[in-house]
């Protein structure tokens, strides 16, 4: 279960690639394949919703309104930084948000941080920094991109596991999807263009994939240990070269893989010891 969410959430990087470079029309903007994203994710939870009416009286609105607004910002620049470079680079910087995750739950959540974990962190910046190469001819722009997007992302992990503690995973879910869609239509409306009816298969491809992997990402971590489970989630990389060399012939190159080794290495100790201490 977790492998297949992997390979469907690399796939959502591949179709925002697809839109990005007017691979089956007109290059589509990173705020609409949002949007897209947001409207077709809906579309597919809708019927869960209205079996389940999870109640939205009394919900933690002002938490809910800043989790979506940094998980809107965060898909919108991972779908950009997927648009200009390689889909394994991209992937692997966006690895680095359980560090941030790490790191902004001192002052959000009030945790403390050992030193493994602090070391695992700087192990996964180095990694970074291989990946960006900032200062080099290689340094590639787009991965700043990428980096927001893994700071946004991890400000999303910290206010997601807030709301766990007082809300269900369902209400979370609906009350996100249905924020994100009217703050994700509204922003693409001013970029909008009518999409071609292979892009509009794959935004609805990037929606639906994104529930699917949702939905078995929860299911693989209900079903096994967490410790096993977890690491799984690094096989997108793996997903993600294959598909850039599939249809754009893109191959990963020395520093993707160094860099991703180290960036990972640093995720998996900090998972190993979170699992630690429960």
């Amino acid at each position: 279960m977790m492998i297949l969410a992997c390979a469907l959430v690399a796939a959502t990087m591949l179709f925002a690639k697809m839109l990005g470079r007017a691979v089956e029309g007109p290059p589509i903007h990173p705020l609409q394949v949002t949007a897209g994203r947001y409207i077709f994710a809906l579309v597919a939870l809708a019927p869960v919703i209205a079996w389940y009416r999870p109640p939205l009286r009394g919900a933690a609105w002002g938490n809910h309104v800043l989790r979506v607004a940094a998980g809107w910002s965060g898909v919108t620049c991972l779908f950009a930084a997927a648009a200009f470079m390689r889909l394994a680079d991209a992937t692997a910087i966006g690895f680095l948000n359980p560090i941030v995750a790490m790191v902004l739950a001192i002052p959000i959540l009030g945790e403390t941080v050992g030193k493994w974990r602090w070391g695992a962190a700087f192990v996964a910046f180095v990694g970074a920094v291989v990946l960006v190469r900032p200062g080099t001819d290689a340094f590639q722009p787009a991965a700043m991109i990428a980096l927001l997007a893994a700071l946004l992302v991890g400000l999303e992990v910290v206010l997601v596991k807030r709301l766990t503690n007082i809300e269900t995973p369902l209400r979370i879910l609906a009350i996100g999807n249905m924020i994100g869609g009217v703050l994700a239509i509204g922003a693409a409306s001013f970029v909008w263009i009518w999409p071609t009816p292979m892009q509009w298969m794959l935004l609805a491809g990037i929606g639906f994939a994104m529930v699917a992997a949702q939905a078995l990402l929860l299911q693989a971590l209900k079903r096994g240990d967490a410790s096993f489970v977890i690491p799984l989630f690094y096989s997108a990389l793996v997903f993600a070269g294959l598909y850039d060399y599939a249809v754009f012939g893109e191959r990963p190159g020395i520093n993707t893989v160094i860099g991703a080794m180290m960036i990972i290495g640093g995720s998996l100790v900090i998972a190993w010891r979170e699992r630690s201490r429960e």
